[in-house]
């Protein structure tokens, strides 16, 4: 499964791994005083562009499916996974694990 975003980017995540594109953090706090980048919450959500196969089942040698797809809108922990950056992008692989909602 992929996008034309992942096509470009040449990404194809593995086993039950999926690669996220964060959504940006917020620049304004509610009462509307702007934040430096360093004072920046990291962002917690993001939207899918890549997904894996699946994890390989030890006990049948088949392919879990996937509970995501490309373009889920999904949250995940603010430490897991592992941030890259592409051509001047930045993306967070996670395994399917890692994310804890996907919004509705």
């Amino acid at each position: 499964m992929a996008t034309a975003t992942a096509k470009k980017l040449k990404i194809r995540p593995l086993e039950d791994r999926v690669v996220v594109q964060p959504f940006e953090a917020e620049e304004r706090t509610t009462g509307g005083i702007v934040l430096p980048d360093s004072a920046r919450e990291k962002p917690q959500q993001g939207k899918v562009i890549a997904a894996g196969p699946g994890k390989l089942l030890e006990k049948t040698g088949e392919r879990g499916k996937m509970s995501l797809k490309v373009g889920d809108r999904i949250f995940y922990g603010k430490y897991t996974g592992t941030e890259i950056e592409i051509d001047g992008e930045d993306y967070v692989i996670l395994r399917e694990s890692d994310v804890l909602a996907v919004q509705m």
